[in-house]
């Protein structure tokens, strides 16, 4: 992959990424900070992916354009940025309670400020519109800058927090999905997975991102054997299906003299006697 591409993809806090057009054919490789541009002004980030790859993860760039590497003095200001945001949380936590807008479920996810100090955006997720005009108004008075209140839903709160899913792993959200897409119950009993929410949700509260992934080759798989329910005829007994194991690409089939048989597709579909 060429170092002097003309698109590299950019990582901001929250795991957020866009798209930046490397002008000056800049030596950007991954995990470069660099210096890019944002509304009216500045911002820094990490540079997660550079070149063709781009191109076809995302199929072109935004009109926006990387400035600069990150030099020493840039990733000072941006140390002194991190612990400003880390105070401006703490205060906005505070004047949330003292506009008793707490009480109407507003809950402080994040603050983030800009590169440049020109904007500070903070992320908050509540289960109704909020009025939050004078906690505005108060926290611009405090930091003489442009304030943002950006509402999040509870899966974007779980990607911009962090932390480990069920698996162990870095939570999917965080790690490398830069898109939610739609996930249902339906996915989980394709899967045969057991409908308990404790098992398929993860930390959001939400069904797990991962029941996405195979899903499709599950459908494709048991489009091969009879539905779990059908009668089946194997010998001179009768029995049902009721489980199908797609790794050992066999299925279950019990019957009433308490008996079961481990079965292949062709077996099962040639004895079938009802769906």
């Amino acid at each position: 992959m060429s170092k002097n591409s003309k698109l590299v993809e950019v990582a901001f806090k929250g795991e957020h990424k866009s798209i930046f057009k490397n002008r000056n054919d800049l030596e950007i490789n991954e995990g470069d900070y660099v210096v890019v541009e944002a509304d009216r002004g500045q911002n820094l980030g990490k540079a997660s992916c550079v070149g063709s790859l781009v191109k076809l993860k995302r199929g072109g760039g935004e009109q926006r354009n990387l400035i600069r590497k990150a030099t020493e003095s840039d990733m000072e200001i941006h140390k002194k940025n991190q612990e400003r945001e880390k105070e401006a949380f703490k205060i906005c936590r505070e004047k949330i309670k003292q506009f008793k807008l707490d009480v109407l479920g507003m809950k402080l996810v994040d603050v983030e400020m800009q590169f440049d100090g020109s904007k500070t955006i903070f992320y908050y997720t509540a289960p109704q519109r909020v009025d939050f005009r004078e906690l505005v108004k108060e926290l611009a008075s405090i930091y003489r800058t442009r304030i943002e209140m950006r509402q999040i839903g509870v899966r974007d709160e779980a990607k911009r927090i962090g932390g480990c899913g069920v698996c162990g792993r870095q939570q999917c959200c965080n790690a490398f999905l830069n898109e939610f897409e739609q996930v249902t119950t339906q996915m989980a009993k394709d899967q045969q997975i057991a409908l308990n929410p404790a098992k398929i949700s993860g930390n959001c509260g939400r069904l797990l991102c991962c029941l996405r992934y195979e899903n499709e080759m599950y459908i494709d798989i048991f489009s091969n054997f009879p539905q779990p329910g059908s009668r089946i005829r194997s010998g001179n007994k009768d029995g049902t299906l009721t489980y199908i194991n797609i790794f050992q690409n066999k299925g279950l089939v019990h019957f009433p003299d308490n008996t079961q048989a481990w079965l292949e597709p062709e077996e099962l579909n040639k004895g079938v006697i009802s769906r």
